[in-house]
């Protein structure tokens, strides 16, 4: 498409699906590796995001179909444990395959998000959290090299801050590792939390989940699992904005306010009204909009991913 024609001046009124999330969903496929079962991944966005990672994990020996938002793993013999640059620099959700890899085979080849570039994709947490579990860890020309020819044991990792990527890859590696870890500062995103919930339905035992203190006690082997990914709490703010600034009312279709943190109190601080439905969330902006102030930081507090669309909002907004 070469060009989008908006024609302007128009409230919105409907509804509108929420997909699943993103960043929930590649998680989710990466924790197909940890079993020899099937995986059945309900709700997944069709996102480029989402095949670029099924590549990798076929070539890992996952096979998988993917039909109307459902998404079937089975990795019953992992034929590889190097994940090459080409397909890792793509995307950083690519070094989540780490943990998984680690956990079951005991060694793991895979590319920095960044290539030789450390620095410029930083993974130091998830690389300190697999050593304190007793992984071998390496870098070589770009690669993690890490090995735990015993397997990798719990452990009590304390994050510096909050970090999402190695709280799930560290998640993912302590749901087979021998004995107890506990993971002290863990993320608490929603997408956090689903791919616990995910792993729980596999076998795996976890506690705190959703809080930022999660135990984990690691189990011989994890089976066959039937998951719904999330909702996209991004995609559902964003939609609810759109309502905003348009002075409309939208259902957002499966978006929960449990999910969405701080920015439902931003809405109604700008004069937006959030009700919850049967289905999902009823925003509606009749009066007028009410400038905010808003302070970025991790969850629950407000998404770094929805600042560009509340500028927007703050735009039409009446004050500072």
């Amino acid at each position: 498409m070469d060009k989008l024609a908006i024609i302007g001046g128009r409230p919105l009124f409907g509804e509108v699906p929420i997909s699943g999330a993103k960043n929930s969903a590649l998680k989710v496929m990466a924790a197909a590796l940890l079993a020899d079962e099937k995986l059945t991944l309900r709700n997944v966005p069709r996102l480029a995001d989402v095949h670029m990672l099924l590549r990798l994990l076929e070539q890992h020996g996952v096979e998988a179909n993917f039909e109307d938002n459902q998404l079937s793993l089975i990795a019953r013999e992992i034929i590889s444990t190097e994940a090459p640059y080409d397909l890792v620099r793509k995307m950083r959700a690519s070094f989540n395959v780490l943990g998984p890899l680690l956990a079951r085979e005991g060694k793991a080849k895979v590319s920095l998000p960044g290539g030789c570039a450390i620095g410029a994709r930083p993974v130091d947490l998830h690389l300190k959290a697999l050593g304190a579990m007793g992984a071998e860890i390496d870098l070589d020309e770009g690669y993690v090299i890490a090995a735990a020819p015993n397997g990798l044991s719990g452990a009590r990792i304390s994050f510096p801050f909050v970090s999402v990527g190695a709280t799930e890859n560290t998640l993912m590696a302590a749901s087979l590792a021998e004995g107890v870890t506990i993971i002290h500062n863990a993320a608490r995103e929603p997408e956090v939390c689903d791919l616990a919930e995910c792993l729980a339905s596999m076998g795996a035992v976890i506690d705190g989940i959703g809080t930022s203190t999660i135990t984990i006690d690691g189990q011989d082997r994890l089976h066959a699992a039937d998951h719904r990914v999330v909702v996209d709490r991004i995609e559902a703010g964003s939609f609810a904005c759109a309502a905003a600034i348009t002075h409309g009312e939208v259902e957002l279709v499966g978006a929960k306010a449990e999910h969405m943190g701080s920015m439902v109190d931003h809405f109604i601080k700008a004069g937006v009204s959030v009700e919850d439905t049967t289905d999902g969330l009823l925003v509606s902006a009749k009066g007028g909009l009410f400038a905010t102030d808003i302070t970025t930081a991790p969850y629950p507090d407000f998404p770094t991913d929805m600042q560009a669309q509340f500028c927007v909002l703050n735009a039409l907004a009446e004050g500072t």
